[in-house]
């Protein structure tokens, strides 16, 4: 092992030698089968096991399911005999070149989307292609399962040629699209301009494409241990073959020269790659592959000759070497890009305006190891058991992997048991250590700073065992860009939202105490661990010795949409679980943890299966046991609704004296009748409601004012003038109710809501409240806090009544001004709990069309009570003329993407109908028998739904959903059947069950509302106790 961690210290120093690597596709495309080769290299596992054992996937609900569900990563050392820059030619068997790959395999259900986050934020390449993350890394792509064109499609050599050429040509056009975004995004005015010169402009762009002469194409069959990518090894010249070897050219028998198309003249020639490759690959399963079913399994046989002949271990690295990057390399290009997007300095001297960055940022460019500036960034964080980290040294299959003639190979019993074996002993050794107050090994931590300088990553073997947590230790995922992160170091903790233009704004100071290098199960090279952060990092950060330094900003994914309650069995341990929740809520990006005005304490998650995994693997297991050791009761999930209006009357029975007001207006008082309070609700067109919606995070970064400070303003007004661009768009549609309503919008508009965010509008029509929201922004919320800035003398001064009592005094008359933040926070209260089942309403303005203060011969006690009074009176009012037009739930919903064959087509329709889907298109692919669907779902409707649509299609159908947004279900829940036509239809009992009804009252009824239920619905009988 001291041989091994000396190499692993020379490899770290030698940066061009480094390769950080992900692997990114989707489900059951083969990617853990595949790290399954990749450490049967290494010796970590046999290589009779690969592709069975799944060795990366740890967890018990991983094995069970057969997906993968968090990411892990191992450190393979990968060496190659070294070749003449210049000539090609290979050198003498002694001169090879060692090269530490680092490789995380992350997750293929989208509902892990943050895994694949973190992983690609981390590392330079990737194996695969992952079109749920756009991410900024150079892949290789890897043609995975090409047996399953032999075993199972029979398809000739000529077709399975055809098929691999219209991959690629799909996965080229997906890249060319994001290309063209990209440049879209970048260049704006140009495309506003439509310059004809820059649309036909030629970009150079080949870089970015597939093609495997190119070497940055794999043909792999990750089952049977083989793949190859196109590498001369004959005597031609390489770069006349490499031409010919892919696309359509053909060899000539008669001339021995490659000609194209043109030069067939008829004859029926195979294409370079059918005729050398793929008749080759043909035969070899032709020859092992007995036809007679009956025979003895032929898949041994297969496996050990294809690993033989084309090892896919050795084509993966290799190709790895080749093509992506190292550190150096890929920090050139990557941190330019990322800085770009980020929010931009103050310029200094040491920059200039829209070019040159700061020597901390250069450093990062550059990749220097040895810059005084230190950055880092800590993509999670997450818990690891104290005694695996104490075991980790001894794990005979653990540890950061050798060469294979430096290894023993184990079967997955061996390593597991000796695994275990080294766990129990090593407890026993802490746990007599603690009693005779030695010290013995426990972790694998970096040498203290004087001895940290040779490498950015020391080890070292020997801590304190004090020092180790009883149960479980928070670590930092995390990679260093530039400088030495040693033992001892103070560095910067920054924000998200950190800015440096506000050095004192969300940044903390930290002590580097422990470092890790992780291995086995996790990553290592320049990917490392840092312990001590809890309370720190939330959940991501970057770490800086300068407070000049700009945040990398959170890792991204899919907004949370799946919940659950949680609550401790036992009451009195309610402080347990807050601390527990604290932990957890930095264990996973993607799982929010939030304590509910209602008092509950819900975690929330990105879909059924994420919400599953952390129930049944992390809340029953690590939560229970180790985050708050207490035992945790789960509710049943909890999906969220919004809820909104048409543009249709309500249904319910007009009252006459009402009917001459306007629909949506209501005319309230508050208590004592001093306060009057006239507004109407109006619905919000459906294209200014998709702007606001799809700004959310726009406006939440204006609401936080000290963030840019004075920037904000020119923010808010470009905003505004956006939302007027689209209320004049919705004009001209003809979509706005009344349209004299919306005259001069931009200047009127007072809040949004709910959370001064939401897609909701609080407008003022009256000329008593004219605070407008971008000329005040911030305002009306400290006024509310404040309770309004009543001109009321404090009690204990001299300005006491004039009658010698105690009772404050007004220095000034009130007016309406003084409860503009009353009113701001009565709108946000309401358009926070709807009135059908107190979810958030979307796509409501509310016209304050008067307010009117009648405060004469009111005493200042009465006047004092007056701000709480307008809230609610403020609140009821927006929830009434909510009510005066016909409501409608908003459901969410995911995107439904599967493919399935033609025959089992009439069951997926059945089950998406059963559960109220939605079909949006279906496609046939082309050469294949296989349709592509693609519909809406209800998430409420979602539970359940991919193992049903496994079972009625026997597997043959497996679907993917991402959540999209909110859908408004087009009915009214208090529908009932009035005119004739209706009660011929459903009769007088509706016997049709009202959907949007039965939606409002389960919420109703899971928040404890009242519910107009009949206990006895349609008796015919009565039982009676009389006896004759």
């Amino acid at each position: 092992m001291d041989s091994i961690r000396k190499q692993l210290k020379l490899l770290q120093r030698k940066q061009e030698n480094i390769r950080n690597i992900c692997i990114l596709a989707h489900v059951d495309h083969g990617k853990t089968t595949l790290s399954d080769s990749l450490l049967a290299s290494n010796g970590i596992i046999s290589n009779k096991l690969a592709g069975k054992v799944r060795y990366l996937d740890s967890r018990d609900d991983e094995i069970e399911r057969g997906i993968t569900m968090k990411s892990s990563g191992v450190s393979l050392l990968f060496r190659t005999l070294s070749q003449n820059s210049a000539t090609k030619e290979t050198l003498p068997p002694q001169a090879t070149t060692d090269y530490l790959i680092n490789l995380i395999d992350s997750p293929g259900h989208v509902d892990f989307a943050s895994e694949v986050s973190t992983a690609s934020r981390l590392c330079d390449g990737c194996l695969g292609v992952c079109t749920q993350t756009h991410t900024n890394v150079r892949p290789i792509l890897v043609i995975n399962k090409i047996d399953r064109l032999i075993t199972q499609l029979k398809m000739s050599t000529h077709e399975a040629y055809s098929h691999m050429s219209m991959i690629l040509g799909d996965v080229n056009a997906i890249v060319g699209t994001f290309h063209n975004e990209n440049l879209i995004a970048d260049e704006p005015e140009k495309l506003a301009r439509a310059v004809d010169d820059w649309i036909l402009e030629d970009r150079d762009d080949e870089h970015l494409y597939f093609s495997p002469e190119k070497g940055n194409v794999v043909f792999a069959s990750a089952i049977d241990g083989w793949a190859f990518h196109l590498c001369i090894q004959l005597n031609v010249k390489e770069e006349s073959l490499m031409k010919v070897l892919w696309g359509d050219w053909y060899l000539d028998p008669k001339t021995k020269r490659a000609v194209g198309p043109k030069g067939l003249k008829g004859r029926p020639l195979k294409p370079f790659f059918v005729q050398f490759i793929l008749d080759n690959l043909w035969a070899v399963y032709d020859s092992i592959i007995p036809r007679d079913l009956k025979a003895k399994d032929p898949k041994p046989v297969l496996q050990t000759v294809m690993n033989q002949w084309l090892p896919l271990s050795a084509t993966i690295l290799q190709a790895t070497v080749e093509v992506l990057p190292s550190p150096i390399e890929a920090q050139r290009v990557r941190i330019p890009n990322l800085l770009n997007t980020l929010p931009p300095l103050s310029l200094t001297a040491n920059t200039q305006e829209g070019q040159g960055f700061t020597p901390e940022e250069e450093a990062m460019i550059q990749c220097n190891a040895s810059s005084p500036h230190t950055i880092a960034y800590v993509s999670k964080m997450f818990a690891v058991p104290a005694d695996v980290i104490a075991s980790s040294l001894k794990s005979a299959a653990g540890g950061v992997a050798g060469s294979t003639s430096d290894r023993v190979q184990l079967s997955s019993e061996d390593a597991r048991e000796q695994r275990r074996l080294a766990m129990v002993a090593e407890r026993a050794a802490r746990r007599k250590a603690e009693l005779e107050g030695s010290v013995g090994p426990s972790g694998v931590q970096i040498q203290q700073q004087e001895n940290a300088n040779d490498a950015p990553v020391a080890i070292s073997a020997a801590t304190k065992a004090e020092e180790v947590p009883e149960d479980e230790t928070l670590i930092g995922f995390a990679r260093c860009y530039s400088g030495t992160v040693k033992v001892g170091q103070t560095l910067h903790v920054l924000g998200p939202k950190y800015h440096p233009s506000k050095p004192d704004l969300y940044r903390t100071e930290v002590v580097i105490s422990k470092l890790y290098m992780l291995m086995g199960r996790d990553a290592g090279g320049n990917m490392f661990g840092i312990g001590g952060l809890d309370g720190h990092v939330l959940k991501s950060g970057t770490l800086a010795s300068s407070t000049q330094v700009r945040s990398f900003g959170g890792v991204s994914g899919d907004a949370p949409i799946l919940r659950v309650a949680l609550e401790p069995y036992n009451p009195s341990e309610m402080n347990k679980l807050v601390e527990g929740l604290q932990l957890l809520n930095q264990a996973d990006p993607c799982v929010e943890v939030v304590l509910q005005e209602t008092g509950e304490h819900v975690i929330i998650t990105a879909g059924a299966l994420h919400l599953e995994a952390w129930i049944h693997q992390i809340l029953f297991q690590k939560l229970t046991l180790t985050f708050a050791k207490i035992e945790i009761q789960v509710s049943e999930p909890i999906v969220p609704f919004r809820e909104t209006i048409s543009i249709y009357p309500a249904i319910v029975a007009q009252d006459k004296s009402a009917s001459t007001l306007p629909t949506g207006t209501i005319v309230a008082s508050s208590q004592g009748n001093l306060a009057t309070i006239r507004i109407r609700a109006v619905p919000i067109p459906k294209s200014v409601l998709a702007f606001l919606d799809s700004n959310s995070r726009r406006l939440k970064a204006m609401t936080d004012a000290d963030q840019l400070g004075a920037e904000n303003e020119t923010a808010r007004a470009d905003f505004i003038a956006e939302l007027t661009a689209q209320f004049e768009e919705a004009k001209k549609e003809g979509t706005l109710v009344e349209k004299e309503l919306w005259e001069d919008i931009g200047s009127r508009i007072l809040s949004f809501g709910p959370k001064e965010i939401g897609p909701n509008l609080l407008i003022s029509s009256s000329p008593s409240i004219t605070n407008a929201w971008k000329d005040n922004f911030g305002a009306a919320k400290t006024r509310g806090r404040k309770e309004s800035n009543l001109p009321i003398a404090s009690e204990g001064t001299d300005d006491g009544g004039d009658d010698g009592t105690d009772e404050p005094k007004l220095l000034r008359a009130v007016t309406a001004k003084d409860y503009e933040g009353s009113i701001a926070i009565g709108f946000q209260l309401a358009m926070l709990t709807g009135p059908l089942c107190n979810e958030p309403m979307m796509g409501v303005a509310i016209f304050l069309e008067s307010f009117e203060l009648n405060v004469e011969g009111a005493d200042n006690r009465q006047i004092g009570l007056l701000p709480g009074q307008i809230m609610a009176t403020m609140r009821e009012s927006c929830r009434q003329a909510f009510l005066k037009w016909s409501p409608r739930l908003a459901l969410a919903m995911y995107s439904c993407d599967l493919q399935a064959p033609s025959d089992v087509l009439g069951k997926v329709y059945a089950v998406l109908n059963k559960r109220r889907g939605r079909i949006i298109s279906e496609e046939i692919k082309d050469g294949t028998p296989f349709f592509q669907i693609k519909s809406m779902l209800p998430v409420i409707e979602s539970f359940g739904f991919s193992d049903d649509i496994r079972k009625r299609t026997a597997g043959t159908a497996s679907p993917q959903l991402i959540f999209s947004g909110f859908e408004v279900l087009d009915l009214d829940p208090f529908w009932v059947p009035t005119t004739q036509e209706e009660l011929e239809d459903l009769g007088e009992k509706a016997d049709r069950e009202n959907v949007a009804k039965k939606y409002m009252e389960g919420v109703r009824k899971r928040k404890g509302l009242f519910i107009e239920k009949k206990i006895v619905e349609h008796a015919e009988k009565q039982r009676t106790l009389k006896q004759k």
